[in-house]
């Protein structure tokens, strides 16, 4: 058994979000009053108490959904269950890296809440936005984004799902010419300003900034950047990557795909929601997979996880 932790990205947050765990694992509880003093403000208030409207706003969300993710992850290797290799989706990459030893806890918190401000500025809310497009090709989005203009591909995420990103009213365009040429669903994206395309190309330089005032290390474990999709553990790739992920499109079925060539079979997903879960499904059929976001689902995934090995053990004694 190889396994993998992937985190989750904007759009998988709700209220209420770590709250049972934070309870229940002093591990996970650490990580919530650590990101509170980090932060400087109740990130675990808004986690647990919402309000709704202002976890979708740029500077919350992302420490937000970045918080839980290492409150999940703290559980699970308080259990003792470890990744050979990890990613993330979008800002859940912030998470991968912590959990990879490339940035400390500390500083990726500090860099998700600078880098949802800087995407905040850059692109205020109400002037952008993101769509998931479902049931075409990478190559007919492509061509409607061309097309349309002011909006982009921003997310491969899953063999016929592709999130897009760009100015409002081109949203609005893509959108209706995307329902008229086949596309069986399109939905918006829960947050208030898009990600992975042109209009953060500057936000980027800001970004790069933080960058240099972090310590980066090689990663302990094998890590999968978004903007290439290769596995790696050099702090100089990672860290070149990480800017321009901002602008660059996520190639997450590419991420999964590599995995499974590096010999992974179980993958779990750590952080709110089972979003990745149904596109790792859709894209590596073979693969078990499972999400673990609350207690109930943490002991699910570790009595699957610890089953086969003890089938192992049985074989090898016997």
């Amino acid at each position: 058994m190889k396994l993998a932790f992937v985190y989750p990205g904007q759009g998988a947050q709700y209220v209420g979000m770590g709250r049972e765990l934070a309870r229940n694992y002093s591990a996970a509880c650490e990580v919530f009053e650590k990101a509170d003093a980090v932060l400087g403000f109740p990130i675990s208030r808004y986690c647990f108490e919402g309000p709704e409207e202002d976890l979708i706003q740029n500077d919350i969300l992302q420490p937000a959904i970045f918080t839980v993710s290492m409150a999940v992850h703290a559980a699970l290797t308080s259990e003792g269950v470890v990744p050979e290799a990890v990613a993330g989706l979008s800002v859940g990459e912030y998470a991968a890296l912590a959990a990879a030893g490339v940035l400390s806890l500390e500083d990726a918190l500090r860099l998700v809440r600078r880098r949802g401000q800087i995407m905040r500025e850059a692109v205020p809310p109400g002037t952008g936005g993101m769509l998931t497009i479902i049931g075409l090709s990478r190559a007919e989005v492509a061509k409607m984004c061309e097309e349309v203009g002011d909006v982009e591909p921003a997310n491969f995420n899953c063999p016929g799902q592709i999130v897009v990103g760009g100015r409002k009213e081109a949203l609005e365009d893509l959108a209706r010419l995307a329902r008229e040429r086949g596309a069986r669903k399109v939905i918006k994206v829960a947050m208030s300003s898009p990600s992975h395309c042109s209009l953060l190309r500057e936000a980027a330089d800001l970004l790069a900034l933080e960058l240099e005032k972090v310590e980066f290390r090689d990663a302990k474990v094998w890590f999968f950047s978004n903007v290439d999709a290769v596995p790696r553990k050099d702090k100089e790739g990672i860290r070149s990557n990480l800017i321009r992920q901002l602008y660059s499109p996520v190639l997450w079925e590419d991420i999964m795909h590599g995995m499974a060539a590096l010999g992974v079979t179980h993958v779990v997903e750590a952080g709110p929601g089972h979003t990745l879960l149904g596109l790792i499904r859709k894209t590596l059929p073979a693969v078990w997979v499972s999400n673990v976001e609350d207690c109930k689902s943490l002991w699910a995934a570790i009595a699957a996880l610890w089953a086969p090995q003890k089938e192992e053990m049985k074989v090898c004694s016997a």
